[in-house]
């Protein structure tokens, strides 16, 4: 799949990427070419520009995670949509599948988290304490497949450090491929079954309300969607 095929939404200020496992949407220590420089050398040859292509990473998922990514084209567009993100105007439902279905088929959930930077990874208390941030989503079942699996819809109040990873996990429903969280064994291609679907927000320019979508064939496969 070229860059190209990635493109779920593309304007003079914002364009969506379908992001696919293992792409990574900021540098990090491996050294990788993150999403965001990818669209710089993808842009910059598609439209024959000279100068330097401006890319601003809007919100980030983890480098396992598939789905939307938002980026801004403009730093006009990238202030103000951060600013939505960070008074909650940015909504952001994800697919989990999970192996153990959750005590309801709908809730919400509610910790405080704390990451541990040197194992890169959150853990879950009950109340605050140093370093806790609370976290907080809703989630609901849509679906349950032949084999047992359970499909999750996610609606992600704050964003966290590896936030649904970490909740589902602690109310017994690690996701599917995610042995850092609890998962019996890894998906063959390295990623978790943990999948960005869509994101909803007013656009920053023309204040329309906007929805993007990104397909995930092999889950609509497994749940026959």
């Amino acid at each position: 799949m070229t860059l190209a095929d990635q493109i779920l939404f593309e304007d003079n200020h914002l364009l969506a990427i379908n992001k696919l496992p293992g792409q990574i949407t900021q540098g990090d220590k491996t050294g990788d070419p993150p999403l965001a420089e990818l669209v710089k050398e993808f842009l910059k040859e598609r439209d024959g520009k000279q100068g330097n292509v401006y890319c601003g990473v809007i919100h980030r998922l983890d480098r396992p995670v598939s789905g939307v990514v938002l980026l801004a084209k403009t730093s006009k567009a990238l202030s103000r949509m951060a600013e939505k993100v960070r008074t909650r105007e940015f909504e952001k439902h994800y697919w989990a599948v999970v192996r153990n279905a959750p005590p309801q088929s709908q809730g919400a959930l509610e910790n405080w988290l704390v990451k541990n930077e040197e194992r890169n990874k959150s853990y879950v208390f009950s109340s605050g304490r140093p370093n806790a941030k609370l976290a907080r989503l809703e989630y609901r079942e849509l679906a349950v497949s032949e084999g047992g699996y359970h499909l999750l819809d996610i609606n992600l109040h704050t964003g966290r450090h590896h936030q649904i990873r970490c909740q589902l996990a602690n109310i017994g429903c690690p996701i599917k491929g995610d042995l850092k969280y609890g998962a019996e064994r890894s998906n063959p291609d390295g990623s978790i079954s943990l999948h960005a679907h869509t994101i909803t927000f007013e656009h920053p320019v023309r204040h329309e309300m906007i929805t993007i979508t990104a397909h995930n064939p092999s889950i609509e496969k497994m749940f026959n969607l």
